[in-house]
């Protein structure tokens, strides 16, 4: 890479549901500041990569280095202060339905700092705005759309200030217009804030559309096929099983290429 100090490091990582094995031997880097991709085929396990890079589940075997430490060999302590530095926007948007959206945002603030209430309404109104929402602060999560609710949920995931950004399928359940302006708003928050982007997708459009770099996981192999800049990987991988993904399955065969 690039970049001497590579931001996230996944190094010999295998994941596994006690024998099941999921994939094994991944892997790569992430640079900050990059939008890196999870992707490939249905039941390749990228759900489960990122929920070890968040701390939800344990490898089997390797680890998630941080700015150099290993967050599975570090004690929970130390865990628990790599993860303040997380922001998280699940395929639901999992914001709370008994909430407004500035109590949702503002639940972190609430439980890690000091912040006064009116402090964290502020704090909440002003990450609102930056996706857009600018208004809605005591709006219920019912009372706005689907891509509403996934804007609140990535507001929410900001309100921590965090360094990484982490999505699951940000645009599932969105209509193609709605996606698109999620793209948009994940590359001018990455832009305007430095944050580096992990996000788990198999939707192409999106991927061509924010990805710096990514990794491609096999479900059949068991391990990852490759690594790289997506459009880069479309049109010069050597690996067909790669080009064929991200060509929708229109990659001409090996044999054909030769």
């Amino acid at each position: 890479m690039a970049d001497a100090d590579p931001h996230i490091v996944a190094k010999d990582l295998t994941m596994a549901y006690g024998d099941f094995l999921i994939q094994q031997n991944l892997n790569f880097e992430i640079q900050r500041g990059e939008v890196f991709i999870i992707m490939g085929g249905s039941g390749c396990g990228k759900s489960t990569l990122l929920k070890i890079m968040i701390g939800l589940k344990s490898p089997k075997v390797g680890d998630i280095y941080y700015d150099g430490k290993a967050y599975w060999a570090s004690p929970e302590p130390e865990q628990t202060q790599m993860k303040r530095k997380f922001g998280t926007l699940f395929q639901s948007g999992a914001l709370w339905s008994s909430m407004t959206l500035a109590e949702n945002i503002g639940l972190a603030l609430k439980q890690y700092t000091d912040l006064s209430d009116a402090e964290i309404r502020e704090v909440a109104s002003y990450k609102l705005s930056l996706v857009g929402l600018a208004g809605f602060e005591d709006f219920y999560p019912s009372e706005i759309s689907g891509g509403m609710a996934k804007r609140a949920g990535l507001a929410r995931g900001m309100a921590m200030d965090p360094d990484i950004l982490f999505f699951d399928e940000p645009s599932a359940g969105l209509d193609p217009i709605s996606a698109k302006l999620l793209d948009d708003l994940i590359l001018e928050l990455r832009d305007s804030l430095g944050t580096t982007v992990v996000v788990v997708t198999h939707e192409l459009e999106s991927i061509f559309a924010i990805g710096d770099n990514c990794v491609f996981l096999d479900p059949v192999t068991k391990t990852q096929l490759a690594t790289g800049n997506p459009k880069a990987l479309r049109d010069h991988s050597p690996n067909y099983e790669v080009r064929n993904f991200l060509l929708r399955g229109t990659a001409p065969t090996e044999a054909n290429v030769a």
